[in-house]
This record gives structure tokens, sequence and C-alpha cells, in this order.
């Protein structure tokens, strides 16, 4: 980061490292997933495709994340379980659920065609995340057989629901019938009225899906093996069981074992294990979200350096995205691959839990970003599903928030006024090292000379896109007639290129971080 004089707004930052030896669980669960699947037409009460579609996400996070190790999921929700002793990330929560649910959204999206190859995806999909802790292996046994426990009690009372539904029954009607009923009742009622035998059907449904690490022998050359692991997907009846941990070493070398099985959970008892973390009331929420290994996400695309100019505006159309999508967001700040939304001083949103509000902004961000590339990008695929980490921050007063910005914008001028000269070096003939080594210790001053001299570039005539950032704000749109009266007005979400660590532009937009909003 750059130096300036607003440097001390990262004191605001408090990290959140999961302390050893607690077991970390990464749980992801759909954000508005009901009305996902209806825009979508899902099958009820189970989609097939839909579920597999999960699965391969999981999947595809067990493979690009050695540190997790078993998954478990039913329906829209999924949980990831990390190895015992793992340093992902320094174990800072907010940096691995956010990654977690920017890479699962990601590839959701990234791999819906494989899945729905008829289908357009109708809408935007997101999902929330949550860190829970488990302080011994018998909380997470408890932990595994309380969701598999309600992916049973679900599916099984979904599957009357839809059964009766499609049978002529309004869906009031069905909720009736179904509601207070015992396992062995909605077993009479699905055998004496459908002829359904509710254990004939698909394992998937009744028990979800369980991806886990298992070692096969490789075979590299003639009468030469090693052992590799093979990310695969089992369907169990129950997955908190010693016998299941049993037939899997990896569980047991990477966890542990269970000394026991586990029958009693009570739901009260596992939510004692899942943290809150409201943020302070009455204070500016910022959540900044930044590309996770960018660097080389932009090498493989082929992006221009040291700005592409089309790769920024995919940014700034998922901003605009966000804000659109969460009306509590007033403000938003972006250069290169992050992003800060600053939400107002007295919002609701999720009760002000850092962990929802994170995850939901950024994974509607990384699904918008994968949705939208071919609108930026027509001619060019995306090799890979790209993903975002994110955190929240607090900031208390008016002051204070500006500054915030204000540093993210020198810092926007001071790197990219170095990547400038560093990329014209470069593409001039000078090596990586010689190109740093030559604007070691330089100023402002001398990399606008430099630009000057040796390129004949001003750099203050270079878009404005590259040296101020993008701010998306809700500004006014009105409607004039011939006559100069204003017959509408509304208001619209924009993206402009000010100086933001002036006071002007905030005095034209006085209402943005207005202290009640």
């Amino acid at each position: 980061m750059a130096n300036s004089k607003y440097e001390y707004v990262k004191s605001f930052e408090i990290e959140d490292e999961v302390m050893y030896p607690n077991l970390i669980v990464v749980r992801i669960d759909g954000r508005n997933f009901e009305r996902f699947s209806e825009i979508n037409d899902f099958e009820k009460p189970n989609d097939e495709r839909a579920l597999n579609l999960m699965n391969r996400c999981a999947t595809s996070l067990l493979e690009k994340y050695p540190d997790i190790i078993l998954a478990y999921g039913f329906s829209d929700e999924y949980s990831f379980i990390f190895k015992k002793e793992t340093k992902f990330y320094q174990r800072r929560a907010s940096k691995m659920l956010s990654l977690i649910v920017s890479f699962f959204t990601s590839s959701y999206v990234e791999n819906w065609r494989e899945f729905f190859p008829q289908k357009d995806m109708k809408s935007t999909p997101s999902l929330k995340s949550r860190v829970i802790c488990c302080p011994s292996m018998e909380v997470l046994q408890s932990y595994l057989a309380w969701r598999q426990r309600e992916c049973h009690s679900k599916n099984q009372y979904n599957t009357c629901l839809w059964n009766l539904i499609k049978s002529g029954k309004s869906e009031k009607e069905a909720h009736e019938i179904v509601k207070g009923t015992q396992k062995q009742e909605k077993n009479e009622i699905l055998f004496q009225q459908f002829g359904i035998n509710y254990k004939n059907l698909p394992q998937m449904y009744r028990q979800g899906s369980c991806v886990l690490k298992t070692e096969v022998h490789d075979t590299l050359k003639i009468h030469v093996k090693r052992l590799q692991k093979k990310v695969i997907i089992v369907h169990s009846e129950n997955i908190a069981s010693r016998s299941f941990w049993n037939d899997y070493s990896c569980l047991c070398k990477d966890l542990s074992g269970f000394e026991q099985n586990v029958n009693n959970i009570k739901p009260e008892y596992m939510k004692l294990f899942q943290s809150e973390n409201k943020l302070l009331p009455f204070t500016w929420i910022v959540i900044r979200i930044d590309g996770s290994h960018f660097h080389r996400f932009s090498d493989i695309q082929g992006f221009e350096k040291p700005n592409d100019e089309q790769a920024l505006k995919l940014m700034n159309s998922c901003a605009v995205a966000v804000l659109e999508e969460f009306k509590d967001i007033v403000f938003a700040y972006g250069v290169s691959d992050e992003y800060s939304f600053v939400l107002k001083r007295n919002t609701q949103l999720y009760e002000r839990r850092a962990s929802e509000l994170v995850s939901a902004i950024v994974s509607f961000f990384s699904s918008s970003y994968v949705m939208k590339w071919k609108e930026f990008f027509p001619k060019k695929d995306l090799k890979y599903p790209p993903n975002f980490d994110g955190r929240a921050v607090c900031y208390p007063s008016y002051e204070i928030i500006r500054d915030y910005l204000s540093w993210r914008q020198v810092d926007c001028h001071i790197n990219n006024q170095y990547n400038t000269c560093f990329w014209m070096l470069v593409k001039s003939g000078k090596t990586t090292k010689e190109a740093q080594n030559l604007l070691k210790g330089t100023q402002t001053q001398e990399k606008n000379q430099m630009l000057l001299n040796l390129f004949n570039i001003d750099y203050k005539t270079l878009p404005i896109i590259f040296r101020n950032g993008s701010s998306v704000f809700w500004d006014k749109e009105m409607t004039v007639s011939d006559n100069g009266v204003i017959t509408k007005s509304y208001k619209k979400v924009v993206v402009e290129h000010p100086n933001i660590i002036e006071d002007c532009f905030w005095e034209v937009h006085p209402l943005i971080l207005q202290e009640i909003s």
C-alpha cells in the first residue's frame, strides 16, 4: 500500500483469526435461492441437475484448495471442513469465508451450461457464508450429524409437500396437511397417496452428498506406483459415524477419528458455535473486496498492461449491479482489482452481521463478473473462474470515512503512476528487474519526467479512469420537457471518475454520506 497521511485508517481493521486448535468449517447457503430456483424453473422437490451442479462446484473447491478435506451438501447449502492444522490464509475468518463463497459462486455460473445446456441463467445467483468453529472432533461430529439430519427431514417434508401440490392441492393446503406430521406419517402419506417408498428415492436426495479426498494408486511407469489424492463424491446414510470415517483413511489422517457414534443432537447446542459477529451500530460499514491472485488471472487472460480498460469497465459494471441489488450501499470506489462498498450509517442489512454482509456482496460480485464477461470480452474465453476475498471494517465518523476513501484514491494515484512507468520500461526492452531498479526510490515528479522524456507521455493526459479510479453512486436523473419543465425524476446508479479527496465532489453530492440515510 502507498504511504500517505490517510494511512491511519488501517488501524480500524480488526484481524479475525480463528485460533488453533479450533477446527474450521465454512458453510455456504443460497441467498434467495427459492426465488432463483423458481425463476430458473428447477424441478420440485429436487432438481438432479441443480444438485449435480452444486456437487461440481464443491469438487472444484476441494481440487483447488488442498486444505479442504471434506465437504457435505444438500439442497442449496454446502459445508467445507478444513484440516486440523490448516494455515489457509492464516486462519482469518473473513478471508476464508469470502474466498470459498466467491469461488463457489463463480464456478456455479461458469459450469451452468454443462448441466443446463438448453437453459439460460435468468438471474444472478449469490450465496452467504459463515465460519463455524468446532473446538473438538466431538463438536464437528455433532455438526455433521445435525446437517445430515436437516437434509433428511427437509427432503422428506418437501417431497410430501410437492407431491401434494402436483396432485392438485394448493400450496397452503399442502402445508396444512404436512404440518406437524412425524417421520412415519410422512412416509405413509407418500406411500398410500402416491405409491412412493421414501427409502427408494435417490440417495442424493435423502442423504445429501459428501465430497472428500481418497488415496488411489497412480501408475507413473511400468511397476512404479505412487499414492495420489483423488476427489470423489459419495452418499452415505450416516457421515458422522465411526464406520464411515474409518472407511476413508484421509479423514482420520488430516482431522482425526470419532470415538463413538452420536445420537441426540439439538440445533440449539450447535448454534452455540456459530458466532453472530455483529458490527458496531451507527458506524459506516465498508466491505472491501480484492481479487485473489489477480496478477496470475490477468496474465492468463492477456489483460493489457498497466491498465486494461475493458477489465476495469467489467469491474465497474459488477459494482453497479451490486448497488442495484443492495440498496443500503450508498457509494463504491474501485481501482484495479479491488472495490470498496460503503453501507449507510444506520443500515440494518443482515442485522449488521459481518460474515453475511461480506459473503453476500462478494458472492454477488463474483457471479456478476462471470455472467458479464462476454459483454466486455466477446472474443475472449474466460479461462477459469476468478475469485475475490473481502472484509468488513467500521468507521465511526464522516471525517474518517472520507479519509478512508481518500486513502484508496491516493493509493490509486501512486500505484498507477508506478505501474505506468514500470510497464513502459518493460515494453521498451528492460527486464522487470531493471525496471524495478530504475524506479526504486523515485518520487512523483521524477516518474512524470521519466514518462515525458523517455516515452513522450504526459501523465495528466492519461485516461482519468486510470488516474482517479471509479466512483459508483446513486444520482438523480431528470426528464425535462421542451419548455424546460421537469416531468420525471428518478434515481439511477452512475459511474464517474471524480477527485474524491477534495471537498468539491462531496459538496455537489451531500446526500451520499448524509448522517441519517
